[in-house]
């Protein structure tokens, strides 16, 4: 018998066995992302740390000559008010005296260069604002003026960063991050 010469229970057989096939191949489908979804979605960021995308930070006290540490995404960030001394002496150090040529500054192009004015926060140079994490081993860099160039010093390794947040001297490659930071108004700076 060919396969043209069927008849009417052998359809109706054949279209049962193909039905199911699909129907298992369905179910089966279904089953498999209902237990596979839970593994991706814990992979999303927790409500805390969508909470903390973006903090707000009072400035308004800060004095020149002072920093205030706050923790965001899980990092410190130095945010300094820096002195006119400060920002002369930072404004003064040749590009190629710098171990790190790049800003790091997450504001601006990934290649702008690593000048005073493009590592501050503002056009007058007082505020600046960087990840307080050594970029050597991850350590946290000791500030209010430390090591050899008036900045941050890492104790643990010695690296040396300027009044910029710049690597000067030691086994750290980078200078210090910067984050996305704008101001609010003049007293609030946002961070993310």
């Amino acid at each position: 018998m060919s396969q043209t010469e069927l008849s009417a229970e052998e359809v109706a057989a054949q279209d049962r066995r193909d039905f199911l096939f699909l129907t298992t191949g369905a179910v089966g489908t279904v089953a498999t992302a209902a237990a596979v979804w839970p593994l991706i979605d814990q992979m999303n960021p927790s409500a805390d740390v969508l909470a903390l995308a973006s903090i707000e930070v009072d400035v308004g006290d800060v004095a020149p000559g002072t920093q205030l540490t706050v923790e965001w995404l899980g990092k410190p960030v130095f945010i300094r008010r820096r002195t006119p001394e400060e920002i002369d002496e930072a404004r003064k150090v040749p590009l190629s005296a710098l171990v790190d040529p790049l800003a790091r500054n997450a504001n601006l192009p990934p290649d702008a260069p690593a000048t005073d004015e493009n590592r501050a926060l503002d056009k007058k140079g007082e505020w600046l604002v960087q990840i307080g994490v050594c970029t050597h081993l991850g350590c946290v860099p000791l500030g209010n003026r430390a090591g050899d160039f008036d900045g941050w010093f890492c104790p643990c390794h010695g690296s040396h960063y300027d009044s910029a947040g710049r690597i000067r001297k030691g086994p750290a490659p980078r200078n210090l991050h910067i984050p996305v930071a704008r101001f609010v108004d003049d007293k609030t700076i946002k961070l993310g």
